[in-house]
């Protein structure tokens, strides 16, 4: 191979070490062009410094580095390089720097983990450069016998060879078994140490170099060298060798071959024992901290110009622990197979596959050990741990650690204050385990698993805590991920990883706390979860309530609203095959029925607030859905519903008092309202809302007689989603609302067609046992039955909300009104007339639940005048960008003069919520089927094409859900919900749909 080298290249030699990984390929020869685009010049390096850093930058993983999966983020990386002591181009080491410099410079791009090369005459100390252009002397020939004073030959005496076959060994060694990890340690300004590390045995090799950039003969070089301190056990010494001067002749060039400097060389001893080395004069042993095994080195002859190359172990105590970690982890990955240790005498709990142990969790009790925000956790007297110098997880549950090790893992940043705080001590440890024992049952039983895992995490060298730490818990939480996703739908089970993932909102979002958000259901359903009250020692229910959003709607009296959780059951819920949740949390807003209505805010039922109009028509979408989606969902119809408030004016029943079953709940909910609400909310006045004018408390609800609309509210209060109620003096915007929305809404209109109709349908199959509603007017008892309010509902929407594209429409009341045709209008009846004509993104929800109201061709050009105006990055613009009072931005903290906007007075006049925009996707998939297979294809990429948004960013949160609402064009918005259930629901239906 060396005489083809010199008939490519007479003048240029170049060896280069490649592999890859683990992988060693054989040693190539690469010409001039070859090798320009891919070399890190180390000798253009100005001190031992910048060498070492260069080795850092491109010579392999840190130390401790944490395990990447298979599959993995695409994250920015080194390019893989050929990292080459000098090349044909750089200025001859010997005069840019010394002789003695070539040995330990070697040796330090040597223990780079990437390929490393050299060029001829390095080796033979050629003292200039060797010109690729003029030069036409031969390279020396190899003679085993030839003297020092031989010009024209070389052998292992000469210059430093010897050195450099040891060295190009150890590097063949290292690469082919795994030693991929690299640290470099500028001990002093001289001295590097580079350590390689193999994270599967745990082995080191640590080669500390003393470098010689100014000649030891004639620079000054302190005698007092470092002590250093290696971490474990030395094996042996692989190698030590320093440059030394020889009795010999001086250099003289030749005139036949490129000869070297004959005077230097290098004095080398390999494989020995500690004892036995020349430079190192003693060893001491030292700990740190009670598992940190160190021994320490006392230099006599490191000398500038020399190196020596330990090879290193931990301590046996260690090597243990690290073994019995890896036999345990293997059951999660074969990764860990070698280096692995079995032994007996392990924790019984170790020897039950965590699979095992996991496979015994609920979702309710999943939601404990995966998430939990501050407050839920505070509620239970704990709270998510903060990291020193960062701030705290997001979650007190494992997906807390596992979004922020999801950002440091693929960069390796082992620096992160995450890092720093698993180094110096066992708190987060302690923490993660502690706080699932402190619970009963199957969850502590988890705990106790990690504590075992934990107790041998203690006993390994602090420096791969990290590492280890990283791995027991993705092991644990993938394993619990699965056994989610085995307890949901086969629609999840068999569906796409955004399926999956956007699912885990179910588990994150649906919780039981220290203290159960629900009314107790009626003590006559059977199958109603039960746990031991740890202060009373008494059963009692534990049934799961939704969170409406993470973090500031998840705890107390504010985490439960029937709005939200209604809108958000069915994806939540229903979608994901959670049906006995599904119908408990359905029978306990039932029990809380009071004046035809659900509550908004819960209160657990008596702390509840009756001033909405729309949960009621949400709540029984949900109980219709749950009838078509669930195996025998008609069975709900009949379950009993305990009233906690059978009559208007009376006090709060104890569960089991006064039984109903739901149908019956239902017809008085559709008796209530044909025959009209009127009241005041009870404790009106700012104890209860300290901004809403005194007109706000009455509430008002009924049916038109003539139209069958729903209608409802006044200027003074929002009955529906969009309830922001001024808060501003300054703005003098306090007490009135930004979206009254008074009259008939038309989500509302949509949502009592639907169940009208549903009503109807079960009432002809003799499923629902009434088949009319009866009413008191002008002192008569009136009928009126389903089948004449669905007709005249379905008459009259669509000539009395859709905008003629014809101006000359005489159904159109307020021509002078209408700035956009062919869209459907917010609301019919409202206070403020234009408020009607404003587009806003609610008919789509009337689409989806009702679409026989909509005419075909009208509903999908009204879908693409709300594509065009109001679709956005990830929500739906809550008011077209024309409209005079739009703005995009919600502040909730600025308070100024400005009426439309102090105060977040704009939360519905334009920010982009997210949760509409599943409706949105679903009327457009429904009508498009009915436009035909090309518009059907071109809505199916359009849906794909959103929704593929949702999954980068469900992806990149650490929340690992998606926001209540967005700025507009996408942007973050400060003030929103960092995840919110019905933004995961109305998506997961439309996947559902999809």
């Amino acid at each position: 191979m060396l005489d083809a080298a010199r008939k490519l290249q007479p003048n240029l030699y170049v060896v280069a070490e490649l592999f890859t990984g683990s992988e060693e390929l054989d040693n190539i020869f690469v010409t001039r062009l070859g090798i320009s685009s891919l070399i890190r010049e180390a000798m253009s390096a100005c001190d031992s410094h910048e060498e070492g850093r260069l080795v850092y930058r491109y010579g392999g993983e840190p130390v401790g580095s944490f395990v990447q999966p298979c599959l993995r983020p695409l994250m920015p990386a080194i390019a893989h390089a050929l990292f080459m002591d000098i090349t044909h181009d750089n200025e001859c080491p010997v005069v840019h720097r010394s002789a003695y410099d070539a040995l330990p410079s070697t040796t330090i791009i040597s223990m780079a983990c990437c390929a490393s090369g050299s060029t001829r005459g390095y080796d033979e100390l050629v003292p200039h450069q060797i010109s690729v252009v003029s030069e036409e002397r031969f390279y020396t020939k190899w003679n085993p016998g030839a003297s020092p004073s031989n010009t024209g030959d070389v052998n292992f005496q000469s210059g430093i060879i010897a050195a450099r076959c040891a060295i190009n060994k150890l590097h063949q060694e290292l690469g082919a078994k795994g030693f991929i990890q690299v640290y470099v340690d500028q001990v002093d300004e001289d001295i590097v140490a580079v350590t390689r590390h193999s994270p599967s045995i745990h082995q080191s090799v640590v080669a500390v170099s003393r470098t010689a950039f100014r000649n030891p003969k004639t620079a000054f070089y302190s005698k007092e060298v470092p002590q250093m301190c290696i971490p474990g056990k030395i094996e042996e010494v692989v190698l030590e060798a320093r440059t030394i001067e020889r009795n010999t002749n001086p250099y003289r060039k030749d005139e036949n071959s490129i000869n070297g400097m004959p005077n230097i060389t290098v004095e080398i001893r390999e494989h020995i024992q500690l004892h036995e080395s020349k430079i190192v004069k003693q060893v001491g042993i030292a700990t740190k901290g009670p598992n940190e095994y160190i021994q320490e080195i006392e230099f006599e002859n490191l000398s500038p110009g020399s190196v020596i190359i330990f090879r290193v172990s931990l301590d046996p105590h260690a090597q243990v622990a690290v073994g019995i970690l890896r036999n345990h982890l293997t059951q999660f990955s074969p990764h860990f197979k070698s280096g692995s240790l079995a032994v007996d005498n392990s924790d019984p709990i170790l020897k039950i596959p965590f699979a095992s142990i996991a496979s015994k969790l609920t979702l309710a009790e999943l939601n404990q050990i995966l998430y939990r925000c501050e407050s839920e956790e505070q509620e239970d007297g704990g709270g998510c741990y903060d990291i020193p110098n960062w701030s705290s997880l997001k979650y007190a549950g494992l997906q807390g650690l596992m979004s922020v090790l999801a950002e440091i893992r693929p960069r390796n940043d082992l620096g992160h204050p995450f890092c720093d705080n698993l180094r110096s001590g066992d708190w987060m440890i302690d923490y993660v385990s502690g706080r699932l024992i402190s619970r009963s049952g199957n969850i502590a039983e988890v705990g106790r698993w990690l504590q075992a895992m934990f107790f041998y995490l203690k006993q390994i060298p602090r420096y791969l805590i990290p590492c280890y730490f990283d791995a027991i818990l993705i092991g644990a939480y993938t394993t619990l991920l699965d056994v989610a996703w085995k307890q949901m739908s086969s629609f999840v089970q068999n569906g796409s990883t955004f399926v999956k993932h956007l699912s885990l909102g179910s588990v994150q979002m649906c919780g039981v706390g220290k203290f159960p958000s629900l009314p107790l259901l009626s003590p006559s359903l059977l199958d109603v979860p039960c746990r031991l009250n740890e202060i009373t020692k008494e059963k009692e229910q534990c049934c799961v309530s939704v969170a409406a959003g993470l973090p500031h709607f998840s705890s107390g009296l504010f985490r439960c609203w029937g709005r939200d959780t209604f809108i958000a059951l069915r994806g939540i819920l229903l979608v994901t095959g959670r049906y006995l949740e599904a119908r408990n949390i359905i029978l306990a807003f039932a029990g809380t029925l009071r004046h035809g209505l659900i509550p908004n805010l819960l209160g657990e039922g008596t702390y509840a607030r009756y001033n909405c109009r729309d949960a009621v028509w949400w709540w029984l979408q949900c109980i219709q859905d749950y009838c078509k989606m669930v195996p025998n969902g008609l069975d709900i119809l009949k379950c009993p519903v305990s009233r906690m408030y059978p009559t208007d004016d009376s006090a709060p029943l104890p569960a089991g008092t006064l039984d109903q079953p739901l149908f019956e709940v239902i017809q008085e909910v559709m008796q209530r309202h044909m025959q009209g609400i009127q009241f005041r909310e009870r404790n009106a006045g700012p104890q209860i809302d300290r901004n809403m004018k005194d007109e706000g408390f009455n509430i008002t609800a009924g049916v038109n007689e003539e139209t069958g609309f729903v209608y409802g509210g006044n200027r003074f209060n929002c009955g529906t989603w969009m309830d922001k109620m001024g808060e501003s003096d300054r703005a003098r915007n306090k007490g009135t609302p930004a979206t009254p929305r008074d009259g008939s809404a038309v989500e509302i209109v949509g949502l009592c067609k639907s169940a009208v109709r549903w009503l109807l349908e079960l009432s002809r199959k003799n499923i629902f046992p009434y088949h009319e509603v009866r009413v008191k007017r002008h002192g008569k008892v009136v009928a009126v039955s389903y089948d004449d309010w669905n007709r005249k509902i379905q008459n009259s929407f669509e000539k009395l909300f859709h905008v003629s594209e014809d101006p000359s429409d005489p159904n159109e009341k307020h021509p002078d009104l209408v700035h956009k045709r062919g869209i459907y209008k917010d609301s019919y009846g409202a206070s403020n007339a234009w408020c009607d004509y404003q587009l806003r993104p609610n008919f789509t929800i009337a689409m989806v639940v009702a679409p026989e109201l909509f005419t075909t061709e009208k509903a999908w050009k009204a879908l693409e005048i709300a594509e065009k105006k109001l679709l956005g990055p990830l929500g739906m613009k809550t008011l077209d960008p024309d409209d005079m009072v739009y703005c995009g931005i919600y502040d909730n903290a600025l308070d100024n003069d400005n009426y439309n906007l102090a105060r977040g007075f704009n939360y519905h006049q334009g920010p982009e919520w997210l949760w509409p925009i599943g409706y949105f996707l679903r009327a457009k998939l429904h009508f498009s089927k009915l436009m035909g297979p090309e518009t059907t294809a071109k809505t199916i990429f359009l849906v794909k094409n959103v929704l593929s948004r949702h999954y980068v960013h469900l992806e990149r949160s650490p929340w690992k859900g998606l926001p209540e609402l967005t700025n507009e064009n996408g942007q973050y918005c400060p003030f929103s919900c960092e995840t919110q259930a019905w933004s995961i629901a109305t998506l997961l239906e439309t996947l559902y749909d999809l």
